[in-house]
């Protein structure tokens, strides 16, 4: 068996035949395998999902308040994570040894994940303690594989959202003199910077040359940024900003923190995924808003609100690519193969793995 045949029988593509099958098919088995599992499946949608799917969504939000829904539901037996295999990942290693989670397509990943890999971050932090010693506490985003939180959760470390990072660095630093902040540096930059770090106190660890960024004295860092980030919120650019101030002069712009610096800083609210739905939803009405986020959402939030004018911060955005890699043909596919007794793509975290991932969610989790 060539390693093109071993991948199929891992990972099977999906069948042929649901790519043709109509919308009203495809649709009809979704809700015809809803139906009949009732509460013993439960169907959690990312904010970032299509439309198509969003639909048939038990629940919507972002990917820890999902995994932690999921972890609720004591009658599901299956979960059909609509995200990105990190969250699917994360809702493995919170719900019980009898759920199981599914993910439609497998090949939905996570570019900014994929940013930090086990044995690069392994390298970088025996570098790191020559350096400083053991005076670094590593934290990571959620966004980030199970072997990376497992990582930090080993060496007393946590993880974090982008709702509560602020609350999770203040923790961080009363365990520790530095930090490591794994793998989207722009949180972190931001982050710290909120938290009054000046941007120079902050070093970059590349992973790919594997050195470290900075431009004060090694002993005088307090932030070390893993060089990462959302291949998505990087693309709002500061020509951005300046061509909606332009524009729509009274215009807010409202941005993820997973944007740089320099955009955050021009921009008038920055905040989780949560945040940004919240500010639009309590917004007046005839306010106006340029949101810097993904498109998938940035567009539902026009559908729902339309007694507002609302535009993308960056209106030649494309949705988030491997989200995306999760439609209706997917999902239809997955439930019917579970339906049938054959389920694909099921999520399996390493119990090892998973011990010590579970503990840097758990100190996040307590935190809360």
């Amino acid at each position: 068996m060539n390693l093109f045949e071993t991948m199929q029988t891992q990972h099977p593509t999906l069948p042929e035949r649901y790519q043709n099958m109509s919308e009203d098919e495809l649709r009809s088995i979704v809700s015809r395998v809803k139906s009949e599992m009732g509460s013993r499946l439960f169907l959690p949608g990312h904010h970032y999902q299509k439309d198509e799917v969003i639909e048939f969504a038990d629940a919507r939000g972002d990917s820890l308040k999902l995994a932690q829904l999921s972890a609720s539901q004591h009658e599901a037996e299956a979960i059909v994570f609509c995200g990105v295999h990190f969250m699917a990942e994360t809702a493995d290693i919170l719900t019980r040894e009898d759920q199981h989670v599914y993910l439609p397509d497998m090949r939905a990943g996570c570019s900014m994940a994929d940013m930090a890999n086990i044995q690069q971050t392994e390298r970088a932090w025996a570098k790191l303690m020559e350096l400083f010693d053991d005076t670094i506490l590593p934290l990571t985003y959620v966004n980030s594989t199970a072997a990376i939180k497992s990582f930090v959760g080993k060496y007393g470390g946590a993880t974090v959202t982008s709702s509560n990072a602020a609350d999770m660095i203040k923790w961080a630093f009363d365990q520790k003199e530095r930090i490591l902040f794994l793998p989207d540096q722009h949180l972190g930059r931001n982050t710290a910077y909120d938290l009054g770090i000046r941007l120079e106190e902050m070093a970059v660890w590349d992973p790919i040359k594997e050195e470290l960024i900075h431009e004060v004295p090694v002993e005088d860092v307090k932030v070390i940024l893993w060089k990462g980030h959302c291949s998505v919120h990087e693309n709002f650019r500061v020509t951005n900003v300046e061509q909606v101030r332009r524009d729509y002069p009274d215009m807010n712009i409202i941005v993820h923190p997973e944007c740089s610096r320099e955009v955050v800083e021009l921009s008038d609210y920055a905040g989780s995924t949560n945040y940004i739905i919240n500010q639009i939803e309590n917004a007046p009405a005839g306010s106006s808003w340029a949101i810097g986020t993904e498109m998938n959402l940035v567009n539902r939030i026009i559908q729902e609100h339309p007694e507002q004018h609302i535009i993308s911060l960056n209106p030649m955005m494309c949705p988030c690519l491997t989200m995306n890699r999760i439609d209706l043909p997917h999902l239809a596919w997955s439930l019917e193969s579970l339906a049938n007794g054959n389920p694909q793509n099921v999520i399996k975290v390493d119990p090892s793995t998973a011990i010590d991932a579970k503990k840097a969610l758990d100190r996040m989790l307590e935190r809360a």
